[in-house]
């Protein structure tokens, strides 16, 4: 990507976040409206100090910005209403941000304005800024989406959403070697390095993510209900809180099933994927949908969550579609590739500690940046805030190959 098009989404992305902040009332840019999520005032402020960080303690030695906030906005500090109450007013983190901003550019616009630089080589810096500022936006709609469910109107569902059976529209994906991970790519973030090749065995793949109608056949079979289809992990988190239904899902006062977004209350349309699951979630459904094979019809017998390999291997391969309405929970932990070499860098670092899960593809409000096959995204197994669907896999069929 050239330095001119990282800036124009760069700039458009700073534009919107400030947008939104300068539209939502100040309490409400304090809130966390889930607990998944930082507030948006943070969620700025992240976004603003990995600008100042980059370019001028790494690029130019001068640390002094950067240091005055580095308590509040640094890569691994705990977001709580300790450390929120230390953000400043509204108008002051505006105009912290806006100017910054738009000196920042000025710097990104004028390469001579700042020093030969090894990061600075195919546009590393400038890119790992733009990304830093997708994630913040696509966490910061999350955020507005959870105030939105916490405000939501009155609404009367127009056309019922409808029940379905299990897709069995699948993808046959021969074992054999597939490469994972980025490869020359100035993008890739130290998880999705180094490029390697796996071995897989065969599999089935379902060739969309699990819709709204099949997730509403789950539900009211007793999903959410049955014990035997959950670990016990998951029926543990369960119980706690006392989940049963997908996040973004209501009931108007006929109980029947609508969603909440941004832009207010709609239908669910039976065949977009479903949203707003953790991992949790997906395990149980996978292990609903294998309990309806039978011995005369074992078509979805063995039915799994996705590993992220065979996710990564079909998409490089063309062979599933990605619509990029949800991202999607896979079956694996968040793990360092073989040969991974830690960046020195503690801003450039990702965290495998704990039991971080893997979530992989992109969601409609993803920006262009974030959407590649390699590009992983971890999280905790309960968490269903972040635009969250999945998709299953299946042992291969009984042909000869196999």
């Amino acid at each position: 990507m050239k330095r001119h098009e990282i800036l124009g989404q760069l700039n458009g992305l700073q534009g919107m976040m400030v947008e939104l902040i300068q539209s939502t009332p100040e309490k409400d840019c304090y809130t966390s409206f889930h607990s998944d999520i930082p507030p948006l005032a943070w969620l700025l402020g992240r976004a603003v100090y990995t600008e100042i960080y980059w370019l001028r303690e790494i690029l130019q030695g001068d640390n002094d910005l950067s240091k005055r906030v580095e308590h509040l906005f640094a890569k691994g500090v705990k977001v709580n209403q300790k450390l929120i109450k230390q953000l400043p007013p509204q108008e002051h983190l505006l105009n912290w941000a806006l100017e910054l901003q738009e000196n920042n550019l000025i710097l990104l616009a004028n390469p001579g304005q700042l020093p030969d630089h090894p990061l600075l080589k195919n546009e590393h810096i400038p890119l790992r800024i733009l990304q830093e500022y997708a994630l913040r936006y696509e966490q910061l709609i999350a955020q507005l989406n959870q105030r939105a469910m916490q405000q939501m109107v009155p609404y009367q569902v127009i056309k019922e959403l409808k029940p379905s059976a299990p897709s069995r529209e699948f993808v046959e994906m021969h074992g054999g070697h597939y490469r994972i991970g980025a490869k020359k790519n100035p993008q890739a973030m130290d998880n999705e390095l180094p490029a390697q090749v796996v071995e897989l065995s065969s599999y089935r793949i379902h060739k969309n993510p699990v819709s709204n109608a099949e997730w509403l056949a789950f539900m009211q079979a007793d999903g959410y209900a049955n014990q035997a289809l959950w670990s016990d992990e998951g029926w543990q988190w369960l119980q706690q809180t006392r989940v049963t239904h997908p996040a973004y899902w209501k009931q108007d006062i006929m109980r029947r099933w609508f969603t909440i977004g941004l832009n207010g209350s709609s239908d669910l349309i039976p065949e977009d994927a479903v949203c707003g699951i953790s991992q949790y979630e997906a395990n149980a459904y996978a292990n609903w949908v294998s309990a309806q094979a039978t011995e005369e019809d074992k078509e979805l017998m063995g039915a799994v969550v996705q590993h992220e390999y065979q996710w990564e291997s079909c998409t490089r391969t063309n062979n599933i579609r990605r619509n990029q309405q949800v991202r999607e929970w896979c079956s694996n932990e968040f793990h360092p590739y073989t040969g991974y070499i830690q960046p020195q860098n503690r801003e450039a670092q990702s965290d495998f500690a704990g039991d971080k899960q893997v979530i992989r593809g992109s969601s409609m409000h993803s920006s262009r940046v974030l959407q590649r096959a390699s590009y992983r995204y971890a999280a905790d197994a309960s968490m269903r805030s972040l635009f969250t669907g999945t998709r299953l896999v299946f042992p291969p069929s009984d042909m000869p190959w196999h």
